[in-house]
């Protein structure tokens, strides 16, 4: 997930991207909820079929706002590496636990969840191996007992990771750095970076204006339309089997990369539409700044926790599939998790920065960390 914009984009874009940011979660959520079996499939038309598309969109989104916000505020490695790993872990280590201590409690009281058994005999080492975003390696392809949408953060951290060394180091340490966290990462992660670098592209692209507003518009409302004839005609799956067939490593399992192709001209769209939307000037979203600055500040926590509570929904609740009164109460039960545990995730980011401004201080003496310029960049 990436980090809010920051204030450097222009306020109507940043308030843009907010809005983005969220409507790509929520469509996550209704992916899983069809995805699961909480209403038939296709029961809801196309939109729950849209998940995969909006983890694009938020591959597309990080690579963007991350540049921007080196770019503009011109932070020093080390401040670079407290905002990613706060922005990071406020999140994924609150409700990585909470996912483990909830697989742990339908093991013991349901007996049911032996598939993630193995995961729960060996925390002393699963642990460690999530909270270090190692599941998406090579032909890896572990994620944590009740956390489906855990997979994308393993790119999203070490792509993190592959901009920072390219970014703020120099010369042949440049070289070798970057080329060994690429050959640690592996073919999946080296199938989307060019998703995410897309993002980055645009930004270091995109000084001035492009278009004049009304030609924005049209643009934007193209986007928009082409994204509906994608989705119509079935585009994505006709990428997705041309993809596999033309892989050329059969002993190299594509899983969470399989989509690749699609991916790839996704983001071209995406990129349409943000170029478009920034020179659209869309100030009307300023009247409604207020609430799409809350749920922007809770996107992340929407989109990981989620999963923790359908699994535990379907563990302990007797569902009725398709059922209004089950699927609001779920709704309302996931909008609650989210904001109580907002509270305690990105609304406490500063505690994370502080922890790991002491562990990166030079001789474990911390100095107080630059400020970011704004929350949740």
């Amino acid at each position: 997930m990436p980090a809010p914009p920051p204030p450097a984009l222009g306020n109507a874009f940043s308030l843009y991207l907010d809005l983005t940011r969220f409507a790509a979660a929520v469509m996550v959520v209704l992916a899983h909820v069809e995805f699961f079996g909480l209403i038939a499939p296709h029961a809801w038309g196309p939109l729950p079929g849209m998940g995969r598309e909006a983890v694009i969109v938020f591959f597309v989104l990080s690579g963007y706002v991350i540049a921007a916000t080196v770019d503009g505020r011109q932070p020093s490695a080390r401040d670079y590496a407290l905002a990613r790993l706060s922005r990071l872990y406020s999140v994924a280590m609150p409700v990585l636990l909470l996912a483990l201590a909830g697989a742990f409690a339908v093991r013991a009281l349901d007996g049911r969840g032996a598939e993630s058994g193995y995961v729960l005999d060996q925390l002393y080492l699963y642990l460690p191996f999530h909270l270090l975003f190692l599941g998406q390696h090579w032909t890896l392809s572990e994620t944590p007992p009740l956390l489906l949408p855990y997979w994308s953060l393993c790119y999203e951290a070490w792509y993190y990771l592959l901009f920072g060394l390219a970014w703020y180091l120099r010369g042949r340490r440049r070289l070798l750095l970057v080329g060994l966290a690429l050959a640690f990462m592996g073919y999946k992660m080296w199938l989307l970076l060019p998703v995410w670098l897309a993002g980055a592209w645009l930004q270091r692209a995109y000084r001035a204006p492009w278009m004049r507003p009304w030609l924005a518009r049209l643009g934007w409302l193209a986007s928009l339309l082409l994204f509906a004839a994608w989705v119509g005609l079935g585009v994505e799956e006709s990428l997705r089997a041309a993809g596999g067939a033309w892989w050329p490593f059969p002993a190299l399992p594509l899983g969470s990369a399989d989509r690749y192709l699609a991916d790839w001209v996704l983001a071209l769209l995406v990129l349409v539409n943000f170029a478009c939307a920034r020179d659209a000037c869309f100030g009307a979203l300023a009247r409604i700044a207020r609430p799409l600055r809350l749920l922007a500040g809770h996107t992340f926590t929407l989109y990981l926790s989620h999963s923790v509570v359908i699994g535990l929904w379907l563990a302990f609740y007797p569902h009725r599939r398709g059922a209004t009164g089950d699927l609001l109460l779920l709704g309302a039960t996931i909008a609650a998790t989210t904001f109580a545990l907002g509270a305690l995730t990105e609304g406490r980011r500063d505690l994370y920065r502080a922890a790991f401004a002491r562990l990166l201080a030079p001789g474990g003496s911390a100095r107080p960390p630059t400020p970011a310029g704004g929350p949740g960049t």
